[in-house]
């Protein structure tokens, strides 16, 4: 009678665990579908600004899958990872199937059997056979991530020759580039050459970044007062993207990262480009807005070659070459410049730049003037 309470106990709890977890999951999903709408309804990218095409990368795929690889860095990362899920997989299978094999065998066949089964302890061979393989499978994969790490982590002294060196520096919540070789700096969209080691070097002006673009390379912290070094090199021409993978603050997941891979010709046509100095447009909607850049605020922030010194937000040199605008957010096109020049608060809350209470006439104009800027 003991034994049959003791089952229908167990019976209940079995019950009583499954009924709350049903209860959880659906006040769950009754919170996010609440809170979904009050989001959705509060948004200011959709109550206070009618910019298009919000979070589109009209060339590329987004894929952040390490799976893909398109650099020897990504193919290193992908085996190990690869062996992690193969030896995972196999362990699971071991101790799932002996946990279903001692259900099915050992279970009671009716409520009459009595007493525990068999107890088996201080057996060498099973004592020896739980520690010894588990080692074996902890040094293994030891092994195989030193490897990994060693092929792709480099050192200060360790830079490939003929590598193109680039600093990366991240700031809340965009990317600034630097390319020394080629006097480059531009911003959130960097240029390589393909089948050319490219040596990063990487810092922060503020917070703690961490530049990730999973098809080239694996994740590294920028950090501020500190330089870490990274490489990839890039096995064909295309669009790579990636976004900092480290938590940095409101604005975090709207840190993106684009790539654009070229043959050598192309890449240096870009870098000569970039390095040329802003073209002076003199029709005078743009001469009208740069008189207001140069008054307000922009141009202490803002670089603009042979124009302003700044350097605490993006260089605005070419502005017009770059597919993006807005840390990654939106297409870099005449409407969302407005939009985004108008305020940036309601297309990216909590970012460093204000709005300028500019009038229409003067948006329109800073905006001619920002357009010349190829």
């Amino acid at each position: 009678m003991a034994e049959e309470n003791a089952d229908r106990t167990v019976a209940r709890s079995w019950l009583l665990l499954v009924v709350v977890t049903v209860l959880v999951g659906l006040v769950g999903f009754v919170a996010i579908f609440i809170l979904g709408a009050q989001i959705t309804e509060h948004d200011p990218t959709e109550t206070f600004f009618e910019a298009s095409d919000v979070f589109v990368q009209p060339d590329a795929e987004w894929n952040t899958t390490i799976f893909v690889s398109k650099s020897p860095e990504t193919r290193e990362i992908r085996r190990l990872t690869w062996l992690v899920v193969l030896i995972s997989v196999g362990i699971f299978v071991v101790v799932e199937g002996l946990l279903v094999f001692a259900m099915i065998r050992y279970r009671r066949k009716n409520a009459e059997t009595t007493g525990e089964p068999v107890q088996m302890y201080g057996s060498n061979p099973v004592e020896l056979a739980w520690t010894v393989i588990p080692i074996l499978i902890v040094v293994t994969l030891c092994l195989a991530t030193v490897r990994t790490i060693h092929s792709v982590q480099p050192t200060a002294g360790e830079r490939p020759e003929n590598s193109l060196t680039v600093e990366v520096i991240g700031h809340r919540w965009w990317w600034e580039f630097r390319i020394p070789e080629y006097d480059v700096v531009t911003a959130n969209e960097l240029v390589v050459p393909v089948q050319r080691p490219i040596w990063l070097e990487l810092g922060s002006a503020d917070v703690i970044h961490s530049f990730w673009v999973p098809e080239l390379q694996g994740k590294m912290d920028a950090i501020p007062v500190k330089t870490n070094y990274w490489q990839f090199t890039a096995d064909e021409v295309g669009t790579y993207l990636g976004q900092c993978a480290e938590y940095c603050g409101t604005q975090h997941a709207n840190m993106l990262i684009r790539i654009d891979v070229k043959d050598e010709a192309d890449f240096k046509t870009w870098a000569t480009n970039q390095a040329l100095p802003a073209p002076n447009e003199t029709t005078p909607s743009a001469v009208n807005g740069r008189k207001v850049f140069l008054e307000y605020a922009c141009q202490n922030c803002h670089g603009v070659a042979g124009l302003s010194d700044g350097n605490f937000a993006p260089d605005l040199t070419h502005l017009m070459s770059r597919t993006l605008i807005a840390g990654g957010m939106l297409p870099n096109t005449i409407d969302n410049l407005k939009a985004w020049v108008e305020n940036p608060q309601a297309i990216k809350p909590g970012c460093d730049m204000p709005a300028l209470q500019l009038s229409k006439s003067e948006i329109e104009d800073v905006v001619s003037f920002l357009a010349t800027l190829k």
